[in-house]
């Protein structure tokens, strides 16, 4: 019997090393992503109906109510889950050949990159410009490149905060 060849993709979704540069399924899987992207860039920011449209055949997965501020970039889409009210300002990429996930209350600064395979919590804020390697848990202020928490959000922050 013979053995079967795994394929770049089954590497990739297994966080192994793998080659995404002729693999035609990541290819097209890559454009499609980089097409809705671009869609997605081009549209009337006040156009929230069609941004949400475009961005809900893009994504994995996402809540009721989330923002990403164009421009907005990602590899392939499907491995991206938004938890509820999450916000993303300017220049996001998501580098998401493994799994990123969103918890609720998310708010990512402009000019940030998440890096394949990482978890971000709820109620989390993400300075700009930072790189995210590395999971960072709830409850936290985080930033820098690497991205590192900075301080844990507090009770303070809290009452000073509400709606």
């Amino acid at each position: 019997e013979g053995t079967k060849t795994v394929t770049e993709k089954e590497k990739m979704c297994a966080q192994m090393l793998y080659d995404a540069n002729y693999d035609r399924a990541l290819l097209e899987e890559r454009d499609k992503a980089k097409d809705l992207c671009h869609q997605y860039n081009q549209l009337c920011p006040s156009d929230r109906a069609s941004q949400q449209e475009v961005l809900k055949k893009l994504l994995g997965k996402t809540g009721e109510n989330f923002i990403l501020t164009a421009p907005f970039w990602c590899d392939y889409g499907y491995n991206i889950e938004l938890g509820e009210n999450f916000y993303a300002n300017h220049n996001l990429v998501i580098l998401d050949g493994a799994k990123v996930t969103f918890g609720d209350n998310v708010w990512i600064g402009g000019n940030t990159v998440i890096c394949p395979g990482v978890h971000i919590g709820s109620n989390v804020i993400i300075d700009a410009g930072s790189v995210v390697t590395k999971d960072i848990p709830d409850w936290a202020v985080a930033a820098g490149n690497p991205c590192k928490v900075i301080r844990k959000i507090t009770e303070a922050d809290k009452d000073r905060y509400k709606k």
